[in-house]
């Protein structure tokens, strides 16, 4: 970019002047331009001045969009339906959520065995009037006395555990800190609880996020004290979640590397061992496998548990097994992994993600192309007996089983329905509505399509695609949005910004790419490490097939990812700017090179790869949003979201590139930042979560010129 175009792309638009001094570093014989290195540390005054400058830029933007109030209020709206949570039965009590239309958080309660006679254990909004406390996860004891509450401040996700006792809810033991929403399994008789809690900082200094440890908290007593079970010496970035039995007999411990999906099983019998020194033996994995395992309540030495194992079959297929062969206790029974014991084979078209043991049977959730499916099963034989009839083609939230099998309770949701929970009864086989959401607005003229598109190299990929019609009547300002990264999957679920955008006219789209898990492990594996580009090009073939078919005006399509997702839009970006006239990039990791150095990047190592391979360093590098900024360069409006709780992924990333953007784009539409503060990655308020939908949208209106289709 010659001096006279920088002048006229950063005075004449405003952007702060930010300069390029960073280094240019040799890294396993790759040249790598890194000009915007100081803007990593938040308390350079330096950084802290771009950065207050940049606030002031996109309220100047923000100011003269027509579109911010009306979006604003149909968000609002369509967020504001309130929710309910599937309950949790204990002791003969019920445990749930529930948000009131109105209200910014959802509140902890407690209610009868009917779903009645509710009364409020914990409000996030009673603990801190500011609204910036929010409860991030809740354990009830077996007897349904004492619930474990965690919760957390400003968006930074490190939580705080308390106890309350039920009948009063008064809190009979903690603080705990150093938790990251743990996974908690409390003992039979209530008198404590595993739980996963991080070393002291000073002992772990630079390190303060890892180093995990799975401990036993007996109540009344000092936490520094709490017994260590197990993670000592195990890798800095392992993940574990301990379970109990419902009897309380079996502890089982999952481990997880990062993002790798691969998991170690380790199992004790409590019958051989105290629950401060369990007999821990690692039973099953890892070999690439994961493997979730499945304990009904009272089960013996020769008994069967149930387990998910992945093992060779990247769909899952369901096995039985003995607890107590796993253990080594009776060596006369049969091998967990032996072919004889599969159940229920692998589904090559569908993903085997839970299993719920209940009165005599076995209910198995399955995704089949990103669509939930539930089916009954013989415990004995693995023989299907009965599909559920679901509402619609949406998401079943986790199983949650009474204590004695004979009821259960899930959450269900689409892209048209709020989230509602649904009963069955194992004896009946009934599946009938227990609670919905309180609020629930009339959507007009949204009709959800699911499509299979080709794939650049020939695959099929789902989407959903969001319309006024439910046909490429003609080609309407468009939205695509995609994840494609950890597994994690793109399912139907109410989302009151597509929602909002179809009603005024566009179309939005859902895209299931590869490195998710929409179709297993495979899929997964398809796009992550050395393959991270198919997720990228998958992406760009949803962009040029909705153009073919119609759908889409080339002139008028975004794109919108956060996180992993802000990512592969970002990518995208740097890749084919020419493709599209704007992108919304939230929280986003953007310096692929460097992403392991702040955040929980070393968390990712499994999912991305490490800079410090040099076979990795040439895969990220390769597309390293950051790095593929090029000079003079028409690029598209762009608006970076970041948090300043964000403990997850820094916003130094977005600083960045924001930076490396305003400075080479050569074309008139803006790149701007929008920072919120007091918030994080992770959950957060109504008031919050409005906000950014409706500044998000309405940039995307502005520049897809979404009002040529409401006139």
């Amino acid at each position: 970019m010659t001096a006279v175009n920088e002048r006229t792309s950063l005075v004449t638009r405003g952007y702060p002047p930010a300069r390029r001094t960073g280094p240019v570093e040799v890294l396993h014989g790759i040249p790598v331009a890194d000009p915007y290195r100081w803007l990593e540390d938040e308390s350079d005054p330096d950084t802290a001045a771009w950065s207050a400058a940049q606030e002031d830029l996109f309220a100047a933007h923000r100011s003269g969009w027509a579109w911010l109030e009306p979006m604003r209020r149909r968000i609002a709206e369509l967020v504001d339906t309130g929710s309910v949570s599937a309950p949790v039965a204990r002791g003969g009590l019920l445990f749930d959520t529930l948000r009131e239309p109105g209200r910014d958080q959802a509140a902890l309660r407690v209610t009868d065995a009917r779903g009645q006679d509710a009364r409020t254990l914990w409000d996030p909004l009673v603990h801190d009037p500011t609204g910036l406390t929010v409860l991030e996860s809740w354990d009830p004891s077996q007897d349904g006395s004492l619930i474990a509450v965690q919760y957390s401040a400003a968006g930074t996700e490190d939580t705080r555990l308390v106890v309350l006792d039920v009948a009063t809810g008064r809190p009979v033991d903690g603080p705990i800190e150093r938790l990251r929403r743990s996974p908690l399994a409390w003992l039979p008789d209530s008198s404590g609880f595993y739980y996963v809690r991080r070393r002291p900082p000073e002992e772990i200094p630079g390190e303060e996020r890892y180093h995990r440890r799975v401990r036993l908290h007996r109540l009344g007593t000092d936490p520094e004290g709490d017994a260590l079970i197990f993670g000592e010496g195990r890798a800095m970035d392992d993940f574990y979640t301990p379970a109990l039995s419902p009897d309380g007999r079996w502890l089982t411990i999952a481990v997880t590397r990062g993002a790798d999906p691969a998991t170690e099983l380790w199992l004790a019998d409590h019958v051989a061992g105290t629950p401060e020194a369990p007999a821990l033996r690692r039973v099953l994995g890892s070999g690439g496998a994961r493997l979730d395992l499945v304990i009904p309540a009272g089960t013996g030495p020769h008994d069967r548990a149930y387990l998910i194992s992945y093992q060779d079959a990247p769909n899952g297929r369901l096995e039985s097994v003995s607890p107590a062969a796993l253990t080594g206790s009776d060596q006369d029974s049969r091998s967990a992994l032996s072919g004889d014991l599969v159940l229920v084979p692998e589904d090559p078209e569908a993903v085997l993600t839970e299993v719920t043991a209940l009165d005599g049977l076995l209910l198995l959730t399955r995704v089949r192309h990103a669509v939930s499916e539930l089916t009954l099963h013989d415990p004995h034989t693995g023989e299907q007996l009965h599909r559920l009839a679901l509402p619609g083609p949406g998401t079943v939230g986790s199983v949650r089983p009474a204590p004695d099998g004979r009821q259960a309770w899930f959450g269900y949701t689409d892209h048209v329905t709020p989230s509602h929970v649904l009963h069955f009864d194992a004896r009946s086989a009934a599946l009938t509505a227990w609670a919905s959401a309180p609020g629930a607005p009339v959507i007009e003229g949204c009709v959800v399509r699911r499509i299979r598109y080709a794939a650049h190299d020939g695959t099929p990929v789902t989407a959903f695609v969001l319309s006024p019609s439910g046909r490429p009547d003609r080609p309407r300002p468009t939205v695509v949005s995609g994840y494609g990264g950890f597994g994690a999957s793109i399912v139907p679920g109410w989302a009151a910004q597509a929602l909002a955008w179809v009603e005024m006219g566009g179309v939005y789209v859902f895209t299931c790419l590869r490195g998710g898990g929409e179709e297993g492990r495979a899929w997964h594996d398809a796009g992550r490490r050395a393959n991270k580009q198919t997720t990228f090009d998958d992406l760009d073939a949803a962009a040029d097939r909705l153009v073919a078919a119609g759908w889409a005006d080339p002139a008028r399509l975004g794109l919108l990812g956060s996180s992993n997702g802000g990512l592969t839009v970002a990518a995208a970006l740097t890749q084919h700017p020419e493709k599209y006239a704007a992108v919304v990039s939230v929280a986003p990791l953007l310096d692929m090179v460097r992403y392991e150095h702040s955040g929980m990047g070393p968390s990712w190592r499994e999912e991305y790869g490490s800079a410090a391979d040099p076979a990795d360093l040439a895969v990220l590098h390769a597309y390293s949003p950051y790095h593929h900024v090029r000079e003079a360069v028409d690029y598209p409006a762009v608006l970076f979201g970041v948090a300043d709780g964000d403990t997850r992924v820094d916003p130094l990333h977005a600083r960045k590139m924001c930076a490396a953007l305003q400075h080479a784009s050569a074309g008139p539409a803006p790149i701007l930042l929008r920072l919120e503060r007091g918030v994080g990655h992770g959950a957060r308020g109504t008031a919050t979560t409005v906000d950014l939908f409706a500044d998000v949208m309405t940039f995307l209106a502005e520049h897809l010129d979404l009002a040529r289709d409401t006139a």
